[in-house]
């Protein structure tokens, strides 16, 4: 087993080992370079103390000095060394009280997650692989380094990394592993709302973000995420599905690209049926209102996992919005209607979504809904090749021009400016400055 390891790393590795140290690559690096994948960090671990490894590098940076890290400054590239350790007591099922530095590489491997995670590697001694992760990534399992339940009772976020790695690798988690996660899936309760984004984030724009199928089974997203867990209890006995609303969910997941908006609006994008649930005399299931109520719940839940103002501006009106239009045959005319009150920012991100939605349903007027989405396409181009114009950023006029003819600032001025938004809406040729400045007389007339 051969590994390259990138010169700036070696070079750190060869200067530790002429020091009388031991050195390797280890975690990510080793599995991802196995695995046939380009490493994003290259991280070192050593026998040496962090007041060793300082004293050979001209710049250091104390990153996590006091759990043995030290990141070496090579040009403007770091790369975090980090001292053999044994954990001590985990008080928070997240951080050990603390760490005592160990001579022995078996030890500091023993403390890591998962035998993936656990192997080292250098090019003296090449592949140090006590736990069997090779095995593991040949057989395509998630397993952890000895006792499942204790790796997770130390930090309970390794649940969660546990299914985004098998998300992310397409693997299975190993029987004992899955039975810990299923009994201490509670202790997530104890993470912080910004890891478990981060984790969920990975899994979603994985290329199995339908393995929340398998966290819902474990109990996990009734810790992070029960709004999930109703939508898997909730029918849909309606001709346009084939699935629960969950079940519906997770296929939509699957029929849109790995962007992290659009994945999350598709996991949000039905959010508001179980609270919208009726069943009408037939035993026919309507979810009346739902996009409204589902835009408020994402906000919500988004804003619950700390998420920036941007993500849940974006997510928030494309749930909102997922079925605007589905009824309607459109023109020309409809679709800058339409992309004036949506937005032109999110209007394009609609034509995946509701891509995703019509596949993830039945088959019942499925060609039918695709030409019609085609449509809508095909006109919002029209729309953008012919530069019509669907806001006030391209009015042929600006509030500027208007004060320019005698108006006051205020009220009144921005009133004028939406009516003469409302007629190129309505007729898009007219939007030139001469022909708007002509019909602001027109209306400043008229109210005289």
């Amino acid at each position: 087993m051969q590994i390259q390891i990138p010169e700036k790393a070696k070079y750190i590795i060869e200067t530790i080992q002429n020091a009388g140290f031991e050195a390797y690559v280890v975690g990510g690096c080793v599995r991802d370079s196995i695995l046939g994948r380009c490493p994003e960090d290259w991280d070192i671990t050593t026998s040496a103390r962090p007041e060793q490894v300082k004293q050979l590098f001209r710049r250091t940076i104390d990153t996590g000095i006091q759990h043995g890290t030290v990141t070496v400054m090579l040009d403007k590239e770091g790369f975090e060394v980090t001292t053999y350790r044994v954990d001590g007591k985990y008080e928070d099922s997240r951080h050990p009280k603390e760490v005592t530095f160990t001579p022995n590489l078996e030890e500091d491997l023993k403390r890591r997650d998962f035998t993936i995670n656990a192997m080292a590697y250098n090019e003296t001694e090449g592949l140090i692989d006590i736990f069997g992760g090779l095995k593991d990534i040949e057989a395509k399992l998630i397993r952890c380094v000895g006792n499942p339940e204790e790796r997770f009772g130390e930090d309970a976020l390794r649940i969660m990394r546990a299914i985004r790695f098998s998300a992310q690798l397409g693997y299975e988690i190993h029987e004992d592993t899955e039975a810990a996660i299923r009994k201490l899936a509670p202790t997530l309760q104890k993470i912080s709302a910004e890891r478990i984004q981060v984790e969920l984030t990975k899994l979603l724009v994985s290329p199995h973000p339908d393995t929340l199928r398998e966290a819902y089974d474990m109990g996990v997203t009734k810790v992070i995420l029960p709004e999930f867990d109703a939508m898997m209890e909730t029918p849909q006995k309606h001709k346009h599905h084939k699935y629960n609303v969950g079940e519906h969910t997770l296929h939509a997941l699957m029929e849109i690209g790995p962007d992290k908006n659009l994945r999350y609006a598709m996991l949000f994008h039905d959010i508001g049926k179980p609270a919208t649930l009726t069943v009408d005399e037939d035993g026919i299931t309507h979810f009346y209102g739902h996009p409204a109520v589902g835009e408020e719940m994402a906000r919500k839940i988004l804003r619950r996992l700390r998420f920036d103002n941007d993500t849940v501006a974006v997510v928030t009106r494309l749930v909102r919005y997922h079925d605007y239009g589905n009824d309607v045959i459109p023109d020309l005319r409809i679709v800058r209607r339409a992309v004036n009150k949506i937005g032109e920012d999110i209007f394009p991100l609609l034509f995946p979504v509701k891509r995703a939605d019509i596949l993830a349903q039945s088959d019942y007027l499925r060609t039918e809904k695709l030409e019609n989405l085609e449509l809508w396409k095909k006109l919002y181009q029209e729309m953008l090749e012919k530069k019509q114009c669907v806001s006030l950023k391209t009015l042929a006029v600006t509030g500027r021009d208007l004060i320019d003819t005698g108006m006051k600032p205020g009220r009144e001025l921005g009133e004028m400016l939406q009516q003469l938004l409302e007629l190129v809406l309505e007729h898009p040729e007219q939007n030139t400055r001469e022909q708007l400045l002509e019909k602001v007389k027109e209306l400043s007339a008229d109210k005289d």
